[in-house]
């Protein structure tokens, strides 16, 4: 039965053959007048030289799709949750199709603040950037080109676009539209699960049933966020993992931490050179070259150079540690404030050093753990229709109980310390190397 989101002219072209654009792995993504409007703005266009996955082509060559294409995947999943979700009596009155159309182009333009290696740098946490939410808050305010197209083409004003982005006013609704985009189970998850385990040959994040769980969603009991019917549970289940493995396996692999913790430190001690505005609104590619051009002749250029120079020289991984097999230092280091972990580094360097390792400089060793913010829970409820009631899904899945139980960042990610690749040998011949990390934790940050 028709209901009155079909209406929207994308998502009554779900499934109908033209007027689309194809993305891997044969997606049909409706592509009308109004999205083409938007997508040919120069701020989405920059999106295509912008990469998903950054440094980690350092492991995996095939991850080089952009955001630009994950964009236009999220936009197809925010369609195709509204074709279901539009069923749903409590959501057509909580949602009407204004604001159907707000979170639509809310999805195709949730990235538009995305700069280069976006994610390594704002883990920093650094007081002279931006988070990405408030750069697109930016982009969408001064973006006289995005915001007329908004305006003219969809009748949605840019502030609509910023509040669901970045949370400026609180409704029922609002927080509905933001549960969709960004919460346990929502359209950008789906899609980067999906896409990045594509591109980097792998069939970690594809290992769930897309479509059943698009089929199961309802609204939670409070009508402000998204659930899963009885029926999708499985499917929610595979999800979890999903992400679990995808973190595990590819975006905290170790040697992709290494080529992030190279930029990043890199960046960090070169960050007063570069012109920021600039760095942040270029492609990919321009922000590579200036990093090169600023790095060289300084003692930073090797890791610069091992990450983006003709020859690839990752730096070697010294140690892993985590919350089973040193509980202690791990919880000493994950979280720390960036300016920490440098200079724990420094003083790792200096202690190898005073140990006869040899030359050992700061820029030789690195140290890569947790940022301060943490990975959003996988919290979502179960609709139980025969007994009319919602459970947790931890409270009934084994799989997401076991997750649960321990915090998802701990499982998953590690405090390493990584060296240049001439100190290696001589490291690996170190008895007591976590001893000497953890005296150095105590001199610097208990003492």
């Amino acid at each position: 039965m028709p209901h009155p989101l079909d209406a929207i002219p994308e998502i009554a072209r779900l499934g109908v053959g033209q007027g689309l654009i194809r993305l891997p792995y044969g997606q049909d993504v409706p592509f009308t007048p109004r999205v083409r409007a938007l997508v040919d703005t120069a701020a989405f266009q920059r999106l295509r030289q912008v990469s998903q996955l950054g440094l980690a082509t350092a492991v995996y060559p095939g991850a080089t799709h952009s955001r630009f294409e994950h964009a236009l995947g999220v936009f197809h999943n925010a369609l195709q949750y509204l074709h279901q979700l539009g069923r749903d009596a409590r959501f057509v009155e909580t949602i009407d199709t204004h604001g159907a159309e707000v979170l639509l182009c809310a999805a195709l333009l949730h990235d538009v603040g995305h700069w280069p290696f976006c994610h390594p740098i704002e883990d920093m946490e650094l007081p002279a950037l931006p988070t990405h939410e408030a750069f697109a808050r930016e982009i969408l305010t001064e973006d006289a080109e995005l915001s007329s197209a908004l305006r003219t083409e969809w009748s949605v004003e840019a502030a609509e676009i910023i509040d669901v982005l970045d949370g400026v006013t609180d409704s029922p609704a609002l927080r509905l539209t933001r549960s969709i985009l960004s919460g346990p189970i929502d359209i950008d998850k789906l899609d980067y699960l999906d896409r990045d385990s594509l591109h980097a040959g792998v069939p970690y994040g594809r290992n769930f049933d897309k479509n059943r769980l698009i089929s199961s969603l309802v609204l939670n009991a409070a009508g402000d966020g998204l659930a899963i019917s009885a029926k999708g549970k499985t499917a929610a289940e595979l999800m979890v993992f999903a992400r679990y493995v995808m973190f595990s396996e590819v975006y905290w692999h170790h040697a992709v931490r290494s080529a992030t913790a190279m930029f990043g430190r890199a960046f960090y001690e070169l960050r007063d050179r570069l012109d920021l505005s600039k760095f942040l609104r270029g492609t990919e590619y321009e922000a590579t070259n200036e990093l090169r051009w600023h790095a060289t002749g300084t003692e930073w250029q090797p890791l610069v150079e091992g990450v983006f120079g003709p020859t690839r020289r990752l730096y070697k991984q010294a140690a892993e540690w985590g919350p089973l097999n040193a509980p202690s230092l791990y919880a000493s280091i994950a979280r720390r404030p960036y300016v920490d972990l440098v200079r724990l580094s420094g003083k790792v360097a200096s202690s190898l050093a005073e140990r006869g390792i040899g030359d050992v400089t700061s820029a030789d060793v690195l140290t890569d753990a947790p940022p301060p913010g943490r990975e959003v829970e996988f919290r979502v409820d179960i609709f139980y229709p025969k007994e009319r009631c919602y459970r947790s899904l931890d409270a009934v899945s084994p799989v997401t109980e076991a997750l649960a139980r321990r915090q998802f960042d701990d499982a998953v990610k590690r405090v390493r310390i990584f060296v240049h690749p001439r100190l290696r040998t001589a490291i690996d011949a170190l008895p007591d190397l976590e001893g000497l990390v953890m005296r150095a934790v105590t001199e610097l940050f208990e003492a």
